[in-house]
This record gives structure tokens, C-alpha cells and sequence, in this order.
């Protein structure tokens, strides 16, 4: 009878247990914090505040500015080595996979540093032409002030974290909002084809 009542008892738990992961997880469908945000935002679009930014070429503009076009939104620090390269890599790609939208002004691309005291217009300019900027459709810009930098932060969910020799250790992703400026995709970073083919996609609609 004690081994019985115990099998029974490990059952119970097991069942608790899973249906408490299956409510943490939607359902089993996101097994991660960034995942279920992910998810999230697929599902219930987020509006994007507006906050004010100054671009490469020194000019000042809000969020607010870009409504009316879809946005590819990363964020970047210039003197990065590692996921910045990749993410300025595919900025350049998405300039020539999305041509056409770009052209005709329903797309934006837009980079935002995470670390504006050391990203004046000049770097953000050096860092687009190091990539390989097409010259059209691709901003690299700066927040205006650190309450700016917070809200873009964690409305976009980017992480960062100082590692202590002058760089940052920080996530990386490409967010896409619509023209009505709510956030609508989070694209993993490294498939600009995926990305593009989404988009293209939902320009179709």
C-alpha cells in the first residue's frame, strides 16, 4: 500500500507539475522568457512610444516622424564586434531584399545605439558605411536622452549588460513595426532571408 500511495502521489505531482508548465508556457508553446514575448507580440501587437532620436547625419526626428511606413528596427553599439557586425551585415542585405518597398517609401530600416554617448553621428555614419549602406531606406540613429534610451529598451526587450571592459554583452534581434507603430514581429537575427520573405509577405496583404 506505501509503494502504491506513493506512485500515486508522484503521479499527482507530475500532473500538477505539467499543467502549471503548460500555463507558464501557453500551452507548451514558448519554453523561454524571450519566446513568449516573442509570441506575445505576434499575437497582441504592442504600441511603440514615441521618443526623439537624432540620426548619422545629425538631423533630430521622433518615432513618431516614421508612422506611415513599416520599420525594421535593431539596436547596435558601433565599436562591436560580434552580433552588431552580423545585424549591420544584414541591414545592408535587407537594403537589396527589400528594394522595392524601400523605394517605394512604405519601408524603413532603422538602427538605434544603445550607447549614444560614444555613438555621435560620425560613428553611426562610419558604422552604416562599414556595412555597406546602399545609400537609401537605412537610418542608424541615437537617443536624445537617457529616459529615451530606457523606454526603447525595454519596449523592444534588448538587454544590456556592460562586461566590464568598455563593450556591452547584449541580446540581438530584428523587430518589426507596422505603419500604425505598433510591434508586431521579433525575427531572430542571421536570416535576413526569413525576414524579408515575412514582410514582403505582410506588404502583400
Amino acid at each position: 500500500m506505501d509503494t502504491l500511495r506513493t506512485l500515486l502521489l508522484s503521479l499527482l505531482i507530475v500532473i500538477a507539475g505539467g499543467a502549471t508548465l503548460a500555463a507558464a508556457t501557453d500551452g507548451f508553446r514558448a519554453f523561454t522568457t524571450e519566446s513568449a514575448r516573442r509570441l506575445a507580440v505576434r499575437e497582441h501587437a504592442v504600441p511603440v512610444p514615441d521618443f526623439p532620436l537624432q540620426s548619422a547625419s545629425g538631423g533630430h526626428f521622433t518615432l513618431q516622424d516614421l508612422r506611415g511606413h513599416w520599420l525594421l528596427v535593431d539596436f547596435v553599439y558601433t565599436r562591436c564586434q560580434a552580433w552588431c557586425s552580423v545585424l549591420g551585415g544584414e541591414f545592408a542585405q535587407l537594403q537589396d531584399l527589400l528594394a522595392a518597398p524601400i523605394a517605394q517609401d512604405r519601408l524603413r530600416l532603422l538602427s538605434i545605439s544603445f550607447d549614444p554617448v560614444n555613438d555621435d553621428p560620425a560613428q553611426l555614419a562610419a558604422y552604416q558605411h562599414r556595412f555597406g549602406d546602399r545609400g537609401h531606406g537605412w537610418i542608424a540613429a541615437r537617443p536624445l536622452d537617457g529616459a529615451s534610451l530606457n523606454l526603447a529598451t525595454r519596449v523592444f526587450g534588448i538587454r544590456v549588460i556592460a562586461d566590464g571592459t568598455g563593450g556591452y554583452i547584449h541580446n540581438a534581434s530584428i523587430a518589426l513595426v507596422d505603419p500604425q507603430g505598433r510591434l508586431v514581429r521579433i525575427f531572430d537575427s542571421g536570416r535576413p532571408d526569413v525576414v524579408a520573405a515575412a514582410l514582403q509577405e505582410m506588404l502583400a496583404q
